[in-house]
């Protein structure tokens, strides 16, 4: 496995149970939803995921192992993620080529002719235009932002993207967009995705495998077909009752 949860809860300062007894893993090439309405402790997971927090009891695996600090410049080149909102999660004030070269910059991968090589090619694979890279921001719509924060977090070829609520902001034509171009980026790359979401269609359109989360408990968890046609609990069943019909072109 790439990355583990074993057993893991979480308690916040104040005492509150955020997460209680979650144990779910991300394989090589997998692609994994994480379900759950607002408050169910999805952010919470994607913390202690990224290393950002520490769990109150459990582990968090990486590799197999606990992350340890000799292993965490391997662990940030491993795990990337993508944030909910792509405008925010972008430097206003850097160009598109700074800040897609960022990771590699930080992990001291590639510096120079290297660097710009790299990020060309990351740009290109999530289809920004040939001028993008001497752009800033502002410049781009709400679907090609996700593609910079996307090729910011590929550029550096990591084994597992956490893709943290990324089509949320986003209109129902360009998340469809967003969802091809994760689903190829997985084929071509073998890339694992941990896919976050309130919104089971998202999930459907590109997880092999579900996990549903309700106030920091794992509910249910097995094949998004099988939680699709015949969930065995209420809490899932009202959540496929509220699945939209995303039309796909």
């Amino acid at each position: 496995m790439i990355l583990e949860l074993q057993n893991v809860s979480y308690r916040y300062r104040a005492g509150a149970l955020a997460l209680d007894d979650v144990s779910l893993a991300v394989g090589e090439g997998a692609s994994v939803g994480l379900v759950g309405e607002s408050g169910s402790g999805k952010s919470t997971i994607v913390k202690l995921m990224l290393a950002l927090a520490k769990p109150s009891s459990g582990s968090v695996l990486f590799e197999g192992a606990p992350i340890a600090p000799a292993v965490m410049r391997r662990f940030r080149g491993a795990v990337q993620t993508v944030f909910q909102d792509p405008y925010s999660s972008l430097d206003p004030r850097q160009s598109i080529e700074s800040i897609v070269a960022e990771p590699l910059r930080s992990l001291g991968i590639a510096r120079g002719s290297e660097a710009r090589s790299m990020v060309a090619e990351s740009c290109a694979a999530v289809g920004l235009p040939a001028d993008a890279l001497g752009r800033f921001p502002h410049e781009f719509s709400g679907g090609q932002r996700q593609r910079i924060a996307i090729a910011r977090a590929t550029v550096c070829h990591p084994r597992l993207l956490l893709a943290d609520e990324p089509l949320s902001a986003l209109d129902v034509t360009t998340r469809i967009q967003v969802i091809d171009l994760l689903a190829e980026l997985r084929a071509s790359a073998g890339l694992a995705i941990l896919m976050v979401s309130h919104d089971l269609s998202a999930i459907a359109a590109l997880c092999d495998e579900t996990v549903v989360l309700n106030a920091g408990r794992v509910v249910e968890h097995g094949t998004t077909a099988t939680i699709l046609s015949t969930p065995s609990q209420d809490y899932t069943r009202r959540l496929v009752a509220a699945v939209p019909r995303l039309p796909h072109p």
